[in-house]
C-alpha cells in the first residue's frame, strides 16, 4: 500500500477568491498547495477589461503568504459587449490566461454575463484567430428547463455549436456534472478539455436533500444523480488529458448560506488536495494523481508543467466544523469529516 506519494505541485485550473477581507483571508489556503490558479472574474463589478484583471491580480498577489510562490491567472469575463480587442491585447500582455463564458444569471454574480451566445461569435472569432482559451460555465438558464438538466441542454443548444463553429478554439467545460458532459468532451477533439470539482467527485443530489436542506453541499451546477457522480469518477481517474483539476471553490460565509435563499457554491480549498485523493484512493488510481492534478491542465493550456514537489501521506485528517474568514464562519468541504491523506511538511 502506498503511504506517501510525491507530485509536481499542482495548478487549480478554476476557483473563486472574491475580493476584499475574504479574498485576502482564502488566498492563502489556495496558495499553500497549488502554484497557479485560473481566477474566475465574477466579482461585483465584474473583471471586464484588461485593466481591472491587472488591479484584481496585484490585490491577490497582496494576500499571498510571504516565502509562498503562487501565480494567479486571469480570465475576462464575457458580457454582450466585450471589447475584443482588449481582451486580445490583455492575453498579448500576459494579463489574460482566458475568458469566462457565464449565461446571463446562471450563477453567483453572472447577470452581467451573457444573454444570447450568438452575440459573442465575433469575439470568439477573434479568441480563436488569437488562440485564447474559453472557458465556459454550462447551463441554459430558461425557467422552463429543469435545474437538473441544464448542463445536458446547452451542451445541445450551445455548446456542440460553438465547438463546430470554431473549431480550433480551445474550450474548457468547467466543474462538469454529467454523464452527459463527459461523453460530450470524449467525443470532441483534443481542443476541447474539461475540468472536474472535488465535490462532484464525493456527493450526489442526496448530500443536499436528504435529511433536510443541507446548504453548504449547494452549489452550480448542483450534484446530480449518482451515476453522474460514478461517470465524473471514471473520467477523473482514467487518466485521459481532457480531464483535470478544478476545484471551483467558492466562499460564502456561514451567514450567506444558511438563509432563506442560501448561495450557491462551496468553499474546498482548504483541503482541496486530501479531497482528491481520497477518490483517487478509493478508485484505486494513485498512479494516475499526478496527471490529473499536475500534468494535464498545463499541457491543455500550453503552459509549463511546475518543478516543484509536493507530498502527501496517508493520515487521519479531522476537517474542523467551521473556520474563520473575515471575522465570521465559513464552513468547509468535509466539515466534520476525517479524511485519510494530508500534506506533509
Amino acid at each position: 500500500m502506498t503511504d506517501r506519494l510525491t507530485i509536481r505541485r499542482p495548478d487549480d485550473w478554476h476557483l473563486h477568491f472574491r475580493d476584499d477581507e475574504v479574498m485576502r483571508g482564502v488566498v492563502p489556503y489556495t496558495a499553500w498547495q497549488f502554484a497557479r490558479a485560473i481566477v474566475m472574474p465574477n466579482l461585483a463589478p465584474p473583471v471586464t477589461h484588461a485593466a481591472m484583471a491587472a488591479q484584481y491580480r496585484e490585490r491577490i498577489l497582496a494576500a499571498v503568504p510571504k516565502g509562498v510562490r503562487f501565480t494567479p491567472l486571469m480570465t475576462c469575463y464575457l458580457t454582450d459587449d466585450t471589447d475584443a480587442d482588449d481582451l486580445a491585447r490583455g492575453a498579448a500582455e500576459g494579463i489574460f490566461t482566458a475568458a469566462k463564458l457565464y449565461p446571463a444569471n446562471a450563477t453567483t454574480n453572472s447577470a452581467h454575463g451573457v444573454s444570447d451566445v450568438a452575440r459573442v461569435y465575433p469575439v470568439l472569432e477573434r479568441m480563436e484567430a488569437e488562440d485564447i482559451v474559453l472557458c465556459v460555465h454550462g447551463e441554459v438558464t430558461e425557467d422552463e428547463i429543469d435545474v437538473f438538466d441544464r448542463e445536458a441542454a446547452f451542451i445541445e443548444r450551445h455548446l456542440r455549436g460553438i465547438v463546430r463553429d470554431f473549431p480550433r478554439l480551445r474550450v474548457v467545460f468547467e466543474h462538469i456534472t454529467t454523464s452527459d458532459a463527459v461523453r460530450f468532451v470524449r467525443e470532441c477533439g483534443d481542443g476541447v478539455a474539461a475540468t472536474i470539482t472535488p465535490q462532484h467527485l464525493h456527493i450526489n443530489r442526496n448530500a443536499m436533500l436528504v435529511g433536510g436542506i443541507r446548504p453548504h453541499n449547494y452549489c452550480l451546477p448542483v450534484a446530480k444523480r449518482e451515476e453522474h457522480r460514478l461517470a465524473l469518477r471514471e473520467a477523473a481517474v482514467s487518466g485521459s488529458p481532457k480531464f483535470f483539476l478544478g476545484t471551483d471553490s467558492a466562499p460564502h460565509l456561514r451567514s450567506a448560506k444558511e438563509t432563506a435563499c442560501g448561495c450557491a457554491g462551496i468553499f474546498n480549498a482548504p483541503f482541496a488536495l486530501e479531497s482528491y485523493l481520497a477518490v483517487f484512493d478509493e478508485e484505486k488510481a494513485l498512479d494516475r494523481f499526478e496527471s490529473f492534478a499536475s500534468i494535464h491542465g498545463p499541457a491543455f493550456y500550453g503552459l509549463p508543467v511546475n518543478e516543484e514537489t509536493i507530498t502527501l501521506e496517508r493520515a487521519a485528517l479531522e476537517v474542523p466544523g467551521e473556520l474563520t474568514l473575515a471575522g465570521e464562519s465559513i464552513v468547509p468541504f468535509h466539515a466534520g469529516e476525517t479524511l485519510g491523506w494530508r500534506l506533509a511538511g
